[in-house]
């Protein structure tokens, strides 16, 4: 029957006069919200595309060749006519060419499909990239969770972050190496670059995931891309509401976790009640010419939780509402005007309760916390058709995104924490549940022109854009003396090296870190980039692409100097595409290819302005019960004072000649990919993919200890680490700075020594430090491999199916500029690279290497009005590793992949006159991945759709349940196994962060 139904499909398509085009194949251009129709016809004819929907028509002369293109067309559905055939209806998607051959040149080939009365390409033979399209339509068949990030999860090789920083991964590379965008706008996070802004799920028509190989049109990532296209109106009015509910009673109930019998972390009582209705229309404002689309999202989002000890209970209200519209007006048959606004303007006020987790009681109120999140967006497009072979697209655009944190309590309440193992005081810790006032304002500010000139068999494509991305911030910790403090359980005797800490007092199993920080400013990054491309189809069934990107990107301090500061970053790709059949039936495909990663504005902020990072060590003397608004909390007492460290920052902007290295190489990263795929029949394709990439370089700070000049007190220096460092400083040795110096950090640059201490007159004192002279750095690695395979089978209206197996490795010394493995979320800031020791021997898997992940997803209509869908996301565990704190080649150390198992502390029972040197420890080596795997994560999502029209409403329900399971498998373990030298925790290996739990979600919508 299947047979059958395929073939009575290819012979439409034969009497439609249509077929895949041979000849000439060009891709569309991707950038923004629009795609390209090609092909072939009778030379000298004339070809012409209509929008039935919207009157949009547009008419080119097909060349000497026959061949014919329409590029920047907007996402939707088209009839393509000649002489000598009927109208063919077909739908163009986001980023993609269709290929459609009309006229007297049609000839016929059976890899089609009819989708509905549209006909589709399943296999763009002209493209050369590595792309996965899903439409709004396919995900409401479908139990997909409504975010973006769970859109680009359907795809192979791309990875949900495990750490508590969140993000997702692109083919190994970290989550924050990602770009985003809507109707051509990029809306990635440029401070931290690990989130973006999102709008509702109703507010997107198509998706586009690249995973690998994309065109120069795209920059400034070094994993994958999400492109979306948001709706838009037509000549027919249209309306409709949705109530999406997800109530508390369908959540399951958080696991606990254990150790010993004691509970460490609750999360029994974290849970969340939502409900979002929307309400949405769409129409002509003037027929033909003008069109809207408009949305308004009200939300009632009721999140609950208790912190890692059960208490206290917060209980959150968000209420605030999104809207969104875009407005499409075909000015003339070839110019185009189009506004893309939205606002997802967001605040959460919780309030604090006493709260008693054995028996879930909730008690007297202790405070109140609220938080701030979101903004406003908007992109204005200018798409004109100038000649038949000549087009132009402009953009201008503006992304908004604020970031706020505060509580009532903040001038008079300190923020307090307790470690595992230190005495619970039976009251509130601290009296303020804000760790941080926090206000920041990020503004992008995004122009770019594209153009594309056809020139015979060359499609020219160039352009260029620019971005300038300001961050304003403000922060520093509540309470008095904007101190927060922190207490930590240790044993006597232990180094607390990791920031500048000292010897831990006899006779004390805990101590605490006051820390005061601050940081203010005004932060300016500028992005700039041209590009040019040749899209030269070499034959009839053969497409090179040839492309040169030329990157700039200049990160400014808080005065406007430049800080960080990089031109001429030159980007080659090249990729090719060829049809084997020349039917467009089969493609063999590949591309190489280099892509470069700007610098977070987290850099400018936190290296180039007047931070103040002061770090003070003291005993810990117990806890002092104190009352603030008639609540008991308490506070730690400080005993004797051990350590003080302020050498992230002294509060003074300094000469940031001396700060950062002045001939710096950017991040950039190579990607090699080769390609098969094959059209089965007109439903069934499959394909199968290999890739490899290598990441080149790292910026980071470098705790510079050493010049030519000998040992210097520690200078931070944002730098290339493993490569020559200029930095201004001392030339002649005359202990003044005069000029530039270079070293290269390879061999150098980090004073090495050992401590001595002598037991006199009852009591260890410390001696000296004898040098053992200079070392450098391992430099950066990462690379991934991997292979994928794909077969999906198309919805024709009964069912659809697509699976994914991805067989990989990604291995290396440095995941990228956030560590996942020491949940290290501060972009650029890593302990990687702090000293040499940090990375020491330390290659291995990486925390993103998840060996296998198979992937499933379908929806069948079982009967006339019911369907049901599903989706599976397996994915084997990434590696465990044991981290340490030392090394056997220094007194002092950060994460490190050595051990101490012997002589690790100041001896016991010591007598007058021993001595004791931190050279006397010894180490073992820790492997990087050596302490195991991870769990599988295994999450599968169900659903039940039923669908009915009543005259002219159309009426939805969907019943989606995800992690239907329930595994809360283990995400991310606690890794550190000696928190401080000689230390053992306790809690290494135990689970920190799981899988969430099932919950169900209850979709109702009615369209007219």
């Amino acid at each position: 029957m299947s047979s059958t139904r395929n073939l009575r499909k290819s012979v439409l398509c034969i009497a439609m006069g249509l077929c895949l085009s041979s000849m000439a194949v060009v891709p569309a251009l991707a950038q923004s919200a629009t795609g390209s129709v090609t092909g072939h016809a009778a030379a000298g004819s004339e070809v012409t595309i209509t929008n039935p929907d919207t009157g949009f028509s547009r008419s080119v002369t097909a060349d000497a060749d026959g061949n014919y293109r329409f590029p920047f067309v907007p996402v939707g559905n088209y009839n393509v006519e000649a002489p000598g055939s009927e109208p063919v209806p077909i739908a163009v998607t986001l980023g993609n060419a269709t290929n459609v051959d009309v006229g007297a040149g049609a000839t016929n080939l059976a890899a089609v499909q009819v989708v509905g009365s549209r006909v589709v390409t399943p296999i763009d033979v002209s493209s050369t990239e590595s792309a996965t399209n899903i439409t709004a339509q396919e995900i409401a068949r479908m139990p997909v969770e409504r975010n973006v990030s769970s859109v680009a999860l359907l795809a192979p090789g791309v990875a949900r972050g495990s750490a508590g920083f969140g993000g997702i991964s692109f083919g190994g590379s970290s989550v924050a190496e990602n770009a985003f965008y809507i109707n051509g706008l990029n809306v990635t996070d440029f401070y931290n670059r690990i989130g973006f802004a999102e709008a509702p799920f109703d507010f997107y028509r198509e998706f586009q995931v690249k995973t690998g190989g994309y065109s120069v049109e795209f920059g400034r990532t070094t994993g994958g891309v999400v492109n979306a296209v948001a709706k838009s109106g037509t000549n027919e009015f249209h309306y409709g509401g949705k109530f999406v509910w997800g109530p508390r009673d369908w959540e399951s109930e958080g696991r606990d976790s254990y150790f010993e019998g004691e509970r460490y972390i609750t999360r029994s009582y974290d849970s969340t009640d939502s409900k979002r209705l929307n309400v949405w229309a769409s129409g002509p404002i003037v027929k033909d010419k003008l069109f809207f689309f408009a949305m308004y999202e009200g939300r009632d989002i009721r999140p609950q939780r208790t912190d890692d000890e059960g208490e206290p209970f917060y209980d959150g209200k968000s209420d605030d509402g999104f809207w969104g519209t875009t407005l499409d007006w075909q000015v003339t048959d070839n110019n185009l005007l189009s506004l893309m606004a939205f606002s997802n303007d967001n605040s959460t006020a919780s309030e604090v309760f006493d709260f008693d987790p054995e028996n879930g009681t909730r008690g007297a109120k202790i405070g109140d916390v609220f938080s701030e999140s979101g903004g406003s967006n908007w992109a204005l497009t200018w798409t004109s058709y100038l000649t038949d072979d000549l087009s132009m697209k402009l953009m201008a655009g503006d992304n908004k995104r604020n970031d706020v944190g505060r509580s009532p309590a903040d001038p008079e309440c300190n923020y307090v924490t307790r470690g595992s193992g230190v005495p619970n005081p039976g009251v509130a810790i601290g009296c303020n549940f804000n760790s941080s006032v926090y206000d920041r304002a990020d503004e992008r500010e995004q122009w770019r022109a594209d153009f594309e000139w056809a020139l015979g068999d060359h499609l020219l494509r160039f352009g260029l854009d620019r971005e300038k991305n300001t961050s304003v911030l403000d922060q520093h910790y509540p309470g008095p003396g904007q101190y927060q403090y922190n207490v930590y359980s240790t044993e006597p005797g232990t180094f607390i090296s990791s920031s500048g800490g000292g010897i831990v007092p006899d006779g004390y199993y805990a101590y605490v870190r006051a820390r005061r920080y601050e940081l203010n400013g005004n932060f300016e990054t500028t992005n700039s980039a041209w590009y040019l491309e040749d899209n030269w189809s070499v034959s009839d069934n053969l497409v090179l692409n040839l492309g040169i990107r030329n990157e700039g990107f200049d990160n400014k301090d808080e005065l406007g100097r430049s800080y960080i500061k990089m031109d001429d970053m030159w980007a080659p790709r090249l990729g090719f595409s060829w049809d084997m059949k020349g039917d467009g039936s089969t493609k063999v495909f590949g591309n190489v290819g280099r892509y470069f990663l700007p610098v977070a504005n987290v850099i400018n902020i936190k290296q180039g302005g007047a931070l103040l990072d002061e770090r003070t060590y003291y005993a810990f003397d117990g806890w002092e019960i104190l009352q603030y608004n008639g609540v008991d909390y308490a506070s730690p007492i400080l005993g004797e004072q051990f350590g003080y460290y302020n050498g992230q920052g002294d509060g003074t902007l300094g000469d940031l000649r001396s700060e950062v290295d002045a001939d710096m190489d950017p991040v950039y990263q190579d990607e090699l990919i080769l390609g098969f795929q094959q059209q089965i029949d007109a439903t069934w394709s499959w394909g199968v993919r290999g890739v490899y990439r290598k990441l080149h370089n790292a910026i980071d700070d470098m705790g510079i200890t050493a010049t030519p000049c000998g040992r210097i007190s520690t200078q931070w220096v944002m730098a290339n680490p493993g490569e020559d460092v200029t930095f201004w400083g001392d030339t002649d040795c005359d202990g003044e700075d005069d000029g530039y110096v270079t070293i290269d950090t390879s061999k150098e640059g980090y004073w090495t020594e050992t401590d001595h201490y002598e037991f006199t007159g009852g009591e260890w004192e410390y001696v000296n430090s004898t040098p053992n002279g200079q070392v450098g750095w391992e430099k950066p690695k990462r690379t991934y491999k991997a292979l994928e395979f794909q077969v999906d089978r198309a919805w024709d209206d009964k069912w659809a199916f697509n699976a994914s197996y991805t067989l990989s490795w990604s291995e290396g010394n440095a995941e990228g500029p956030v560590n996942t493995d020491t949940n290290f979320g501060d972009t650029g800031r890593t302990e990687n690279f702090d000293d040499p020791f940090v990375n020491l021997n330390g290659y291995g898997p990486l925390a993103n290497d998840h060996r296998h992940q198979i992937k499933l997803r379908g929806s069948y209509a079982f009967a006339e009005n019911w369907r049901v869908g599903a989706t599976l996301d397996a994915r084997s565990g990434g590696p465990i590793t044991a981290f340490g704190v030392g090394s056997p080649f220094d007194w002092d150390s950060y994460h490190s992949y050595y051990i101490c198992v012997e002589n690790c502390t100041l001896p016991e029972n010591a007598v007058e006159g021993d001595t004791w040197s931190t050279s006397d420890r010894v180490f073992e080596l820790s492997r990087r991945g050596g302490a195991g795997r991870m769990p599988w994560i295994i999450d599968l999502g169900t659903s039940l759709e039923y669908e009915r029209s009543f005259g002219a409403a159309n009426f939805r329900a969907k019943l989606a349940v995800y992690n239907l399971l329930n595994n809360q498998k283990a995400t991310w373990v606690y890794q550190d196994l000696e928190p401080g030298v000689g230390d053992r925790d306790e809690f290494f290996g135990q689970e920190r962060y799981l899988q969430s739990p099932r919950y169900g979600q209850l979709t109702l919508s009615l369209e007219f």
